[in-house]
């Protein structure tokens, strides 16, 4: 009787656990800029296009980022990406901390988006490609989880320092070197990852990375499988290092263009808007500037609470169900907001928690676990690259247009928010395939073209 396979949990938790600190800073570099700003506007004398430009600088530092990321872990691998991640975050911390002027910052603050780009790529396809098909969804979340983790430490943190003088914005960004030292010195016990590993064929060390991860039934389950995604030639001394250009091929094509749809939908669907602008929102209701705080404190417990059930669901309700709540979801609630903030209620506070509960258990999590498996082995790198570069785009294009758009046309903003839901809603039900369950060689199969 053949032996069934069987898996490591704890060590698949540990290395997917250690791979998510990039997620965390991420939160950091994400959420640091909202509490710094009241310093940095008297520091350097910001003006409004300024406080824009330093915060926007990271978006633009992160579509650096996913190209860096996609060239060094297709060339070096997914690990020493990672570590090329950790050690940015570190030195962009330092650096921004010890910014002698406006245009020093808002560079260091570029190269410390370089650092989220990679890692916000190389996270959760190297979780996707380390863990088993049945944990692959739960494991992958666990980066959406430290991102939000690092949101609401870093505003908590933030808070504590509010009174420490008018330096109180280094020690800020300073803070974030610790857990970047974290991520170094964890990011050098990972293993690489199998699928890159017999991609470039070594498949020897591929198959003890296997063989760390479940049983023998497993590794030679899991070999097997990589090798007949990739016609065999793993053994062969490796594959072909696939080239952008083949992510526009006829058998390519379909899965590339989903991939892309999906991470723009993910920024476009407006949520980020309600993360960056609460006090806006709230203000143009009537609410005082303590109430404003305390909405994003709500904001932030809402946002971990419902990305934890999110863990607990993404592999038992599967992928494509959470998506069609998430775009649903939203694209209803944006309506009532609309209304709510057209009547001048401060009840509209209820509709947006729940918008981000929603979100935060649906499109946030999913979002980056399809990016990071429905991609086939030879282009998941490449393909990863360019779906996540059009996300940091299409956030750029969301959090730089929704001033504009609020002031002219204030509550009827989130009805354009509405449609593009309802348009994601009707995309992921006619192209989206579930991926629950599948490895990573199925799924490719599934979503490809032959």
């Amino acid at each position: 009787m053949n032996e069934a396979p069987a898996y490591n949990s704890s060590y698949i938790l540990g290395i997917s656990l250690i791979s998510a600190l990039g997620g965390y800073l991420f939160g950091f570099d994400f959420a640091v800029i909202a509490g710094a700003l009241p310093f940095l506007q008297q520091q350097f004398g910001l003006t409004v296009y300024w406080e824009g430009f330093a915060t926007g600088s990271l978006a633009l530092g992160a579509i650096l980022g996913c190209i860096v990321a996609g060239s060094v872990s297709e060339r070096y691998g997914r690990r020493p990406g990672l570590l090329l991640a950790a050690a940015i975050f570190g030195i962009s911390s330092i650096a921004m901390a010890l910014a002698p002027d406006r245009n020093a910052f808002i560079a260091f603050r570029f190269v410390a988006g370089i650092g989220v780009g990679m890692a916000s790529m190389l996270s959760p396809v190297y979780i996707a490609e380390i863990a088993p098909a049945h944990l692959r969804g739960r494991m992958v979340a666990i980066n959406q989880l430290t991102v939000v983790i690092g949101i609401l430490v870093t505003n908590l943190v933030n808070y504590s320092l509010r009174n420490h003088g008018d330096d109180a914005w280094r020690w800020m960004f300073g803070l974030g070197a610790v857990p970047s030292l974290f991520f170094v010195i964890g990011a050098f016990f990972l293993p690489e990852s199998p699928r890159w590993l017999a991609m470039v064929g070594r498949t020897e060390q591929a198959a003890k990375v296997l063989g760390k991860i479940g049983n023998r039934a497993y590794m030679e389950e899991g070999l097997g499988k990589i090798r007949e995604s990739m016609g065999g030639s793993s053994a062969k001394g490796g594959t072909p290092r696939a080239s952008y250009a083949d992510l526009f091929k006829k058998a390519m094509l379909p899965v590339v263009l989903t991939g892309i749809v999906l991470a723009v939908f993910q920024q476009l669907c407006g949520i980020n808007v309600v993360f960056n602008y609460t006090p806006k929102i709230f203000q143009s209701v009537g609410v005082s500037q303590d109430g404003q705080l305390l909405q994003t404190i709500f904001i932030g417990g809402i946002n971990l609470l419902f990305t934890i059930a999110a863990m607990l669901l993404v592999d038992k309700l599967g992928r494509k169900p959470l998506m069609l709540i998430g775009a649903g979801g939203l694209a209803v609630l944006y309506i009532v907001v609309a209304v709510m903030l057209g009547k001048g209620s401060p009840d509209v506070a209820w509709f947006l928690l729940a918008a981000i509960g929603i979100y935060a258990m649906t499109l946030a999590p999913v979002t980056w676990v399809l990016i990071s498996e429905i991609f086939p082995n030879q282009i998941r790198s490449q393909a990863s690259t360019v779906a996540v570069l059009c996300l940091w785009a299409a956030y750029f294009v969301l959090v730089f247009t929704f001033p504009i758009l609020f002031e002219k046309f204030k509550d009827y903003t989130f009805y354009i928010y509405s449609a593009i839901c309802f348009a994601g809603l009707a995309f992921t039900w006619l192209k989206v395939r579930e991926t629950k369950g599948k490895t990573l060689e199925e799924i490719g199969d599934v979503f490809s073209v032959h």
